[in-house]
């Protein structure tokens, strides 16, 4: 009984770290796409290549690449940007653990929430050199050439640095000029055209909103795990158990019956 007990502990502590270890599958990969611990030691990336949390992501001149994690966000970027993967955990039964944080160094970005962000808005973050941008249920863009430019297409978005904080909601565009100054909203005209530009072909990307059940079939059919097969892998252990702990039961020899006796004549 107690080896059952050490393997079942062994095993659920598997599949708990296992469930968050992979981040997201490269979707789409298009020209010099690249990813690595650093910029400095990336290396060229496939479609459907997965990554881990600390992972940071290039792409060169005409490039472009897309990310589906495995909650069902989405994450695009467009040419001559750089994002890190700061931290990444997702575990369909356990909320308590999301968390989604990224660092958009450079160049352009377009973000698509999945199940995390709607069920944990408060778990995810954008940081960039201006401020930190939350979520709620959000379809948004920023892109960054000091001062930092968003766009919001669905939901609404939050923006905080040292001087507050600003939300902007679907069909609003806005600036934040520096970490110091309060974010505002400006008429989309008011885009510098390179932003405009990348705007424009980070919204005309085909990208829908996917539950989790579509980053599971992303994880299983680039070879990772995803949560459903995390879960049934999860009750076939816990059946194996059970039926463990009752053939320990069984096999375990009764204490009860006669006595022998000794004596002397």
């Amino acid at each position: 009984m107690r080896r059952t007990i050490y393997l079942l502990g062994f095993f659920l502590s598997f599949l708990y770290a296992v469930s968050s270890y992979a981040a997201a599958v490269f979707e789409l990969v298009t020209g010099d796409v690249r990813a690595g611990p650093d910029s400095g030691r990336a290396s060229a990336v496939r479609k459907d290549q997965r990554i881990e949390a600390g992972t940071v992501v290039t792409t060169g001149a005409k490039s472009v690449a897309l990310l589906r994690f495995d909650d069902g966000q989405a994450l695009a970027l467009t040419e001559n940007s750089e994002v890190k993967v700061a931290e990444y955990a997702y575990t369909q039964a356990d909320p308590r653990r999301d968390r989604s944080v990224f660092d958009l160094v450079k160049g352009a970005m377009r973000s698509v929430s999945g199940a995390l962000a709607q069920r944990s808005p408060a778990a995810y973050a954008l940081r960039i050199p201006q401020a930190t941008i939350g979520v709620r249920g959000t379809d948004f863009m920023v892109g960054l050439v000091n001062p930092a430019y968003m766009q919001v297409t669905q939901g609404a978005i939050g923006v905080t640095n040292a001087a507050g904080s600003a939300t902007f909601t679907a069909v609003s565009t806005a600036m934040v000029q520096s970490s110091t100054v309060l974010a505002t909203s400006i008429p989309a005209s008011a885009l510098p055209p390179s932003i405009n530009s990348a705007f424009s072909q980070l919204g005309a990307m085909p990208i829908a909103s996917v539950g989790a059940g579509a980053g599971g079939a992303s994880a299983a059919a680039s070879g990772g795990l995803g949560v459903g097969a995390i879960g049934a892998i999860a009750a076939a252990i816990a059946a194996a158990v059970a039926v463990a702990s009752q053939d320990d039961s069984s096999a375990t020899p009764s204490t009860s019956g006669t006595t022998a006796t000794t004596g002397t004549k």
